[in-house]
């Protein structure tokens, strides 16, 4: 672990977190997932997507996620390549129809609505929006074919209840990128589910994973198939038809699928996504508490229903900086606790995700009230 450096100021050991890992995306991926792929991935890695032991390696993920969420036998898990932000674009071209209505209220819920507004062949679509911080709310819409939530808005740490609005014909469009796998969701509710592998699901970036329903299954064909132009790389049913046969239209980082199907199995054996839902609230009661217990720290979203179990952001005192707290913390091997660059506030984001220790997180609180302790007796130096 490095130390020193900067600030000067060396964190005493026996106050530091076991791992330091704290990020938002890409996450902590677990010491045990990466040496069973060191092991395990002489087998996997270099060989083609589309012979068996990929294939199969697809099994294990889309296996894993049919038991973590106890999908609907009619549901079906989609996979292909680009992240969320490209599902982003998919949505637009295949699931969308006409017009949509957006719950905004951060970086990421505010990207998916840009990418619809700025799309020549949709019509603006209705924007429900608050300021950083808050949750907005949703409501039922006859003039939209597709509602677009975001169950954790990770940029700013607020999360919002998932529940359906409007009929069958209007589609439920869940980002939960950061929420998938670290917080409870009845399937039931969405017909489009969807996100990134770098988060609950401790593995990397460059995934989508999406959980369709019927209704969206069925939109999918039948726009991909219309005269609506469709790149091939953003064509949702040709991914549907691919992943049928346990593969990606194109060639998937393969280690990406390796370490999420492990975390999908520990999670399983440990269980399933009611024992992780738990876990991640543990962790973040523990830092909520805390920031509420201190002088110089609190929780920036002022609602305790819509604080997140899985991204917890806290301001600071404007009298104690952020950024150099963090600095600090990362020079004593305690990384990625910045806040979201573009929300510009004083205050640390800290990923709670499942394959965090909540006793890290209590280890965390102690080493930054340390931290915070020296910088203002100006040690410094």
């Amino acid at each position: 672990m490095t130390t020193g450096g900067g600030s000067g100021l060396v964190i005493p050991q026996h106050l530091l977190p076991d791992d330091g890992r704290f990020g938002c995306g890409p996450s902590k991926v677990p010491a045990v997932a990466l040496s069973r792929l060191s092991q395990d991935g002489g087998r996997l890695m270099g060989t083609s997507h589309r012979q068996a032991p990929v294939r199969t390696l697809v099994g294990r993920v889309k296996d894993g996620l049919r038991q973590l969420f106890q999908l609907p036998p009619e549901y079906e898990v989609v996979l292909g390549n680009g992240g969320a932000t490209c599902f982003w674009d998919i949505a637009t071209l295949a699931l969308i129809e006409h017009k949509s209505q957006h719950a905004v209220f951060g970086e990421f819920s505010s990207k998916f609505a840009q990418a619809v507004c700025e799309a020549p062949h949709l019509d603006a679509p209705e924007i429900v929006e608050t300021e950083p911080g808050k949750r907005p709310l949703p409501y039922i819409s006859s003039e939209v074919d597709a509602y677009c939530l975001t169950q954790n808005e990770t940029s700013t740490g607020v999360s919002m209840p998932i529940r359906r609005l409007g009929g069958e014909r209007q589609l439920m469009l869940v980002d939960a990128t950061s929420a998938a796998g670290g917080m409870e969701i009845d399937i039931d509710q969405t017909d489009a589910y969807y996100f990134s592998p770098q988060k609950c699901f401790a593995s990397d970036g460059g995934l989508w994973l999406a959980i369709l329903s019927p209704n969206a299954l069925d939109r999918s064909r039948r726009l991909c198939s219309s005269d609506r132009w469709v790149p091939a790389f953003l064509n949702l049913w040709t991914a549907v038809e691919n992943s049928r046969l346990d593969q990606t239209v194109n060639t998937p980082a393969v280690a990406t699928l390796f370490l999420m199907a492990e975390q999908l199995e520990w999670t399983l054996s440990q269980g399933g996504l009611s024992w992780a839902a738990a876990r991640c609230r543990e962790s973040a009661r523990a830092l909520y508490g805390w920031a509420e217990g201190t002088d110089y720290a609190t929780p920036f979203v002022a609602e305790s229903e819509d604080r997140s179990p899985v991204v917890a952001t806290v301001d600071f005192d404007e009298s104690i900086s952020a950024i150099e707290v963090s600095s600090v913390l990362r020079q004593n091997g305690v990384v990625d606790t910045d806040s979201y660059r573009k929300l510009g506030r004083n205050q640390l984001r800290i990923g709670l995700f499942p394959a965090v220790d909540p006793v890290d997180v209590g280890r965390l609180t102690t080493t930054i009230d340390w931290v915070v302790q020296e910088l203002r007796a100006g040690g410094h130096s």
